[in-house]
């Protein structure tokens, strides 16, 4: 007896936070419900340990990955508290498939996340040492490697450094690295082919006519540039819209810049919310339009003005150019016009089409995206001229001769 006394007897021992288990019964099968202290079940931050400390923590890595919960082992194996979005397993084996858009979104967004650490790891670099709307975005699992390896290129140059300190150039170059290269495109090539564009439908109106054509290359520069920035496609670094928002406001935050650009993995975009891009920069187009028109006729009306007070028998010839006809006029020309070839071109064109064919060729996808802006820039001009025409904002000036 006293043998067995002893073997039962507790020991005494320096305390220690050990998980006590607690034993449920209940009838047979017998269910085990173990409960841990809390003493012992502080979470480790993942995303405060440096690269190098990550690879020694695998189990936590798998946790980032599943969202690995502190619920209880059941006899479903349903894993409660895991991951959100996938759906459990129940007793017969069969998948819930409830929420497995919202799972497949959280394994990119995991693999996004990994990965980003290995590179950043492996380039001696941390997220403390990222810009801050950066480091937020691959902490959400929303920027896959190839964006970080651009990002780091790019800093490279202490022009781009300091150009993406602009949160709007930043997401634009993380997007596509031509896009600077896109913006003097367009904007060096904008006078010539519109004062070509003005010629060709002019002809030998054109000298005549000189001051319009004059108002309508300078609309057309002030607004080339918004026309490539607007609808580019963009890696969002917005911060979360505010709670207070509006259903609408919420919306339009949730649409990309361009409505055909190629979602980043972890990231979907429903037809609705690419409609309301369309919808969205279209808004903008028309603010930008507007407001280049008014300041193109103000300048063009200053000009006509003077050439009167000049040459005393050219009055009668030449007359004002209407400023708020044709100000609205053009923004709506490019609210819808030119919204949507720009987002077919810069989306579909160059985003799903050249970009594929010709990344390793950037010399080559320069020159054709030249080529094809050139082109689209020059068709602007002629459906400009035409559209001003038809509602009456621009007369030939062959029909006020004949009229006079």
């Amino acid at each position: 007896m006293s043998i067995l006394a002893a073997l039962f007897t507790p020991a005494t021992s320096v305390s220690l936070p050990v998980a006590k288990p607690t034993l449920k019964f209940a009838p047979l099968p017998i269910h085990l419900n173990v409960g841990l202290p809390s003493t012992i079940c502080t979470p480790i931050s993942f995303s405060t340990l440096r690269p190098g400390q990550q690879r020694g923590f695998p189990f936590l890595t798998l946790l980032a990955a599943t969202g690995g919960g502190d619920g209880i082992i059941d006899n479903n194996n349903s894993g409660s508290g895991g991951g959100g979005g996938g759906g459990g397993n129940n007793n017969d084996g069969k998948n819930n498939n409830e929420g497995g858009e919202d799972n497949g979104d959280e394994n990119a967004g995991s693999r996004n996340w990994e990965e980003a650490l290995m590179l950043l790891s492996e380039a001696g670099r941390t997220l403390d040492s990222l810009p801050k709307d950066l480091a937020a975005a691959i902490r959400a699992g929303k920027i896959p490697p190839a964006v970080i390896e651009r990002f780091l290129s790019l800093e490279k140059s202490a022009f781009m450094r300091w150009l993406m300190q602009l949160g709007g150039f930043k997401e634009r170059l993380l997007a596509d690295d031509l896009f600077l290269a896109k913006v003097f495109m367009e904007c060096g090539v904008g006078v010539f082919t519109k004062t070509a564009a003005e010629y060709d439908r002019r002809k030998e109106n054109f000298f005549k006519e000189l001051e319009i054509v004059f108002a309508d290359v300078v609309m057309a520069i002030i607004a080339d540039f918004m026309l490539v920035y607007l609808p580019a496609p963009t890696v969002s670094l917005r911060p979360p819209i505010a709670v207070t928002a509006g259903p609408i406001s919420k919306f339009f935050y949730s649409c990309p810049d361009n409505a055909f650009q190629i979602a980043l993995p972890g990231t979907s975009y429903s037809f609705l919310q690419r409609l309301g891009a369309i919808v969205r920069n279209g808004a903008k187009l028309f603010a930008v339009g507007t407001t280049s028109s008014l300041v193109g006729t103000a300048v063009t009306n200053a000009l006509i003005n003077a050439r009167k007070a000049v040459d005393k028998s050219s009055a009668a010839e030449v007359e004002n150019v209407p400023i708020f006809s044709t100000s609205t006029a053009y923004g709506v020309y490019m609210a819808v016009s030119s919204n949507l070839r720009y987002q077919v071109l810069a989306g579909v064109i160059e985003q799903r089409i050249l970009e594929p064919l010709l990344h390793q060729h950037k010399l080559i996808l320069s020159a054709i995206c030249f080529a094809v802006r050139t082109g689209n820039t020059y068709l602007g001009s002629l459906l400009w001229v035409d559209y001003a025409r038809l509602i009456g904002i621009q007369k030939v000036h062959e029909e006020n001769a004949a009229l006079a």
